[in-house]
């Protein structure tokens, strides 16, 4: 049997055979590789695109979103501040179908705040995406839709809302288009806000809404009905430094920021400085009993004539003519005896009580919009006696509501708070300013001005049973070159329950203009003394102080020193009452 022998050409065929499925393999690796090649690439880049996105100044619509962010609340749990879904416009130039002009005339009609040349413009421009309209509203993004160009681009995205309006819009604040805080609390708490460990917990500010509106409400009306340039107030607790309402005139909507003036943005309560006149008086009177100057009440000061000092006049807009004591002083506003005391006092002793109360520095609160009172360069004696009755300073309403509140509350300087105290939000200790037993004739002397039976300049502000206490202050506009004596800033500065401080209220009007039913006088006395009664009125309940006549400061050791033998107690009324009210 002969052995088999292979054919060549099946040898052959059989090589190539083997050839043709290396190289196939080969290939087909090579297609393997150059797939994950690609996928790899995608997969970096989606990593690379979800850790750096938004980096930019703004995230084309359908491709990003702003940061989440928490909520505000007021110390009741009332919304302030939120976040929800809204709507973008944009458009993606380079995907255009239709004709640019006839898209662009039909945004013109839709969104007029740019023409149809600018739409085209953007239209034709290189850049893949722009945005045309942020929070816009459901209706105007189905009249976009209805244009039917693919181009235009409708997202929904976060943007924070406002619930209430303007109500404290100035504690508020607001937030920028790619949400973040710019100003007031949203601006403070901004990090907070972002925080994703925090943002599920609202911030409950010291803010109650309640008052917030009552005061909004009193004080807008004192500004219209006498056509105030501005107007500010607050409302603070006097042992926590919680502000419990605060109010700026004009004011603005934080939903649309930009729809207002500069001026309506400024906060008046921490950024504007004036010259607050007699409200200083109590904190004169203070220093000097604390330092031992004044060591009686029944301590008589020449009010005979206006006072000389160098070249200039101190004088008294209702010129007793007689010698004064300490309640007289005070009920008579009187600006000749506070400068006396002033000058006993000296400048040492003026500024360092000043620094304790912070007339030195911006007020203390979280706002980082504030302004630094105006301290006088010179401290010569006019003034140190000018400054004594409120005259050559200028400080924040703020600045003169805390310095009230160490005034009435036991002699204890705390600073203020937007943010509601609770174990993450303690009160601080606190400064000794005064003693308690200053504090308390302090307090005693603030709620004569208000009594009805002393007549004195707080009398208008008066509500029988919630026992008011505080000071009338009225000062010539300071301008550039001096004062407008045709203009006053007029100040009130109160606290209530009186017998027991709780809370200290201030308004202020710049530039009032007087009424018929005020004689035309544009005191404090009259244009924001009956506001404030108005307003404890008004919020005193809500706050949990209740009408009580049965209640009052112990005034029997000063009301005696009011009027002395054979000096009757003047009975004024009508114009004759009004020509005898300055302050």
């Amino acid at each position: 049997m002969s052995g088999l022998v292979a054919r060549p050409d099946r040898v052959r065929l059989a090589g190539q055979r083997q050839q043709s499925l290396a190289l196939a393999h080969f290939r087909l690796m090579v297609v393997m590789l150059l797939f994950l090649g690609v996928v790899g690439v995608i997969a970096l880049r989606l990593l690379y695109v979800s850790i750096f996105a938004g980096a930019g100044a703004s995230t084309p619509a359908g491709e990003g979103l702003l940061p989440a962010r928490g909520d505000i609340v007021d110390r009741n749990g009332v919304p302030l501040a939120t976040t929800i879904q809204a709507w973008s416009i944009g458009m993606h130039p380079r995907q255009l179908v239709n004709d640019p002009m006839e898209v662009a005339e039909k945004l013109a009609v839709l969104m007029p705040e740019h023409s149809a040349a600018d739409y085209f413009a953007m239209l034709r421009s290189k850049k893949s995406f722009i945005y045309l309209r942020r929070r816009a509203t459901p209706e105007m993004v189905a009249a976009v839709n209805a244009i039917g160009e693919p181009a235009l681009a409708l997202a929904r995205e976060p943007e924070r809302l406002y619930p209430q309006t303007t109500l404290a819009a100035h504690v508020l604040g607001w937030t920028d288009i790619d949400g973040r805080g710019v100003f007031g609390m949203e601006k403070m708490l901004n990090n907070r806000l972002l925080d994703p460990a925090k943002r599920g917990t609202p911030v409950s500010l010291s803010i109650d809404t309640r008052v917030q509106a009552a005061l909004e409400e009193e004080l807008s009306a004192a500004k219209d009905k006498f056509t105030a340039a501005a107007g500010s107030a607050l409302v603070m607790d006097v042992r926590t430094g919680e502000v419990i309402a605060m109010v700026s005139l004009p004011t603005f909507n934080p939903n649309d920021p930009g729809a207002t003036g500069i001026d309506s943005l400024r906060n008046n309560v921490t950024q504007s400085v004036y010259e607050l006149g007699s409200t200083f008086k109590p904190i004169t009177i203070a220093n000097a009993i604390e330092s031992g100057v004044v060591t009686s009440m029944a301590k008589r000061y020449d009010a005979t004539a206006p006072l000389h000092v160098g070249r200039f006049t101190i004088h008294d807009d209702e010129p007793a003519g007689r010698w004064l004591d300490i309640p007289e002083m005070m009920v008579k506003s009187s600006n000749i005896v506070t400068a006396r005391i002033a000058d006993e006092l000296g400048e040492a002793r003026e500024t360092a009580m000043f620094k304790r109360l912070g007339f030195a520095a911006p007020p203390e609160i979280e706002l980082t919009a504030k302004a630094k009172p105006l301290w006088p360069v010179y401290w010569g004696r006019t003034t140190v006696m000018t400054v004594g009755f409120g005259h050559g300073i200028a400080v924040t309403p703020l600045n003169l509501a805390l310095a009230y509140s160490a005034l009435v509350n036991g002699g204890t300087y705390h600073p203020a708070t937007l943010l509601k105290r609770g174990a993450d939000n303690p009160v601080p200790g606190g400064h000794r300013v005064i003693s308690e037993t200053t504090s308390a004739r302090v307090r005693q002397l603030l709620r004569l001005d208000v009594m009805p039976a002393s007549e004195g300049t707080g009398r208008r502000a008066d509500v029988p049973g919630f026992r008011i206490g505080g000071k009338t202050g009225t000062a010539e506009k300071a301008q550039a070159g001096g004062y407008n004596k045709k203009l006053n800033v007029s100040t009130f500065a109160g606290v209530f329950p009186m017998d027991d401080p709780k809370y200290v209220i201030m308004m202020t009007l710049d530039g009032p203009h007087g009424t018929a039913d005020t004689y035309g006088k544009t005191t404090a006395a009259w244009v924001v003394g009956p506001a404030i009664g108005q307003t404890i009125a008004r919020i005193g309940p809500l706050l949990g102080v209740v009408p009580d006549e049965s209640h009052d400061v112990d005034e029997s050791d000063l009301l005696p020193l009011l009027w002395h033998p054979g000096i009757s107690k003047p009975k004024l009324t009508g114009a004759a009452a009004a020509a005898n009210d300055k302050d």
